[in-house]
């Protein structure tokens, strides 16, 4: 035989070993772990919506994906909502007493008066505000030298209680210009309201007002420095004539923010202090 030149070629084997861990290779895991987080999520938003929601939402929630219920809601009011439908309008089914049915209501009181503890309360407070008035009035026409006053005083009723206006008049300032220092015309006065007011139990609020002419530079305060200042020194004459610290529920000054006259802001009777007497809340 002829030898042939060729070179003789190599055989080579290939072996291919699967390692152990080769099945967590796989997509298996995800598909469990997505599951996992989905459960989660859906646990999540659980814990969420029952924090979320009052306990009359929830009801209607369960009762909503209860079918036994359907049949009782289509039978009762509200069954046409998502939580239940509940309206002050609508017609209900629910019983009431002597067993009969009706609607729902609402009072809505038509002033501040609230319903009848409250209206009992304020009416006895607005008869009281009435004898501090006249009490007021009475003690200032008997004293000449503070008679001409009297006409500086404004009463007013408030949702707040009874508002007492102390304005500036072309013959009467509460205070020295520019200052929070009262005139002994005012410290008169002063004394007057408190000694009638401290009879009472209600709380006061005391509010200083300027007029919209700004306060000299020289002085180094502006208006609303100053009306607060003089809420504080009308708070002070109000204690020394017999009112306890405790009635006093707010000391303010608002500048002149609530002019008297709005139509002027510079009308020298916006300068001037409330002290308002408070409604009072009687609870039996």
């Amino acid at each position: 035989m002829a030898k042939s030149n060729e070179p003789i070629r190599p055989v080579i084997v290939k072996k291919v070993y699967e390692a152990p861990h080769g099945g967590h290779h796989g997509g298996a895991w995800k598909v469990a772990y997505a599951d996992f987080v989905t459960a989660m999520m859906a646990f999540f938003l659980l814990m969420w919506l029952l924090g979320a929601t009052t306990e009359k939402q929830r009801k209607a929630l369960a009762d909503y994906f209860s079918p036994t219920l359907v049949s009782s809601k289509q039978d009762s009011a509200g069954s046409t909502s998502f939580f239940g439908g509940d309206s002050i309008t609508s017609v209900d089914k629910y019983p009431h007493r002597a067993g009969q049915t009706g609607t729902r209501s609402m009072t809505i009181p038509r002033d501040a008066t609230g319903g009848p503890k409250e209206a009992s309360g304020i009416g006895q407070d607005r008869a009281k505000f009435q004898e501090a008035r006249k009490s007021i009035l009475n003690k200032l026409q008997e004293r000449k030298e503070i008679r001409r006053v009297a006409k500086s005083l404004r009463f007013t009723e408030t949702r707040d209680g009874l508002r007492i206006d102390m304005v500036d008049e072309a013959n009467f300032s509460m205070f020295i210009s520019g200052t929070d220092i009262l005139t002994p015309d005012a410290i008169r006065l002063l004394n007057d309201v408190g000694g009638t007011l401290a009879e009472l139990p209600n709380g006061l609020i005391v509010r200083g007002h300027t007029d919209a002419q700004p306060t000299s530079s020289r002085l180094g305060v502006n208006n609303w420095q100053l009306s607060s200042a003089r809420a504080e020194a009308t708070r002070a004459a109000l204690a020394r004539a017999g009112i306890t610290p405790n009635r006093f529920v707010r000391i303010e000054g608002v500048a002149d923010r609530e002019p008297y006259v709005r139509e002027n802001p510079y009308d020298p009777r916006n300068r001037r202090m409330s002290i308002t007497l408070g409604w009072r809340t009687i609870a039996e």
